[in-house]
């Protein structure tokens, strides 16, 4: 899916350089380039069995279709990687099946379809900065801070003292995502949360 430009925009960004790879250089967000087609990583694992070689075992997500595969590359292959570009953006607004987001060195808008933003959805509020990486004015993928702080709009009544259990439930973020926070988190509390797992970190003061 093309990057669509608002009028009279352009985007510009840093540019990561590395056609020509390893698998020792693979890790989550790199983008291989298999048969003309473009791959990003999203789960990864070094291997070294007690017999035969090494290898690493790869899941990569198709940047056109959104097909997921696994992928296995024995150890020391070299790999074709794509250009990626990596712009701070700042996200505005939601437009219909686009967010909308704005370039923090240019200040030019972007529109970034639902099917790129994807679960990052769960994490964006007004303002939010990320890092969007593109490839020849295609949108990738998103990345989020490690971590977001957000309030709880909704859960059950927090259980005061009750810290031995180790017990959870749900409880709806601001954004409309759905976590699991111990028992005495109450609703209106800002919480920490973990953006690559959704795990709750503790809560946050003002």
């Amino acid at each position: 899916m093309p990057l669509e430009l608002l009028p009279g925009s352009k985007l510009t960004s840093t540019i990561e350089r590395s056609i020509v790879a390893t698998t020792n250089d693979i890790k989550n967000g790199t983008v291989l380039n298999l048969d003309g087609q473009l791959w990003n990583v999203i789960e990864f694992q070094h291997v070294k069995p007690g017999k035969g070689g090494a290898f690493v075992r790869t899941k990569l997500k198709n940047v056109t279709s959104g097909k997921v595969v696994d992928k296995t590359f024995n150890a020391g292959l070299k790999i074709e990687t794509a250009n990626v570009d990596k712009s701070d953006m700042e996200y505005l607004y939601h437009d219909g099946s686009d967010y909308i987001f704005m370039n923090t060195s240019t200040y030019d808008q972007v529109a970034i379809p639902d099917a790129i933003v994807g679960d990052a959805k769960d994490f964006l509020l007004e303002n939010t900065v990320v890092q969007i990486a593109s490839h020849e004015g295609t949108a990738l993928y998103i990345d989020l801070p490690s971590s977001v702080v957000l309030e709880i709009t909704y859960t059950e009544p927090g259980l005061q003292g009750d810290r031995s259990t180790g017990g959870t439930k749900p409880a709806t973020l601001e954004t409309g995502a759905q976590i699991q926070v111990p028992l005495f988190v109450e609703q209106g509390t800002k919480v920490k949360v973990d953006t690559r797992d959704r795990s709750y970190l503790g809560r946050v003061n003002d």
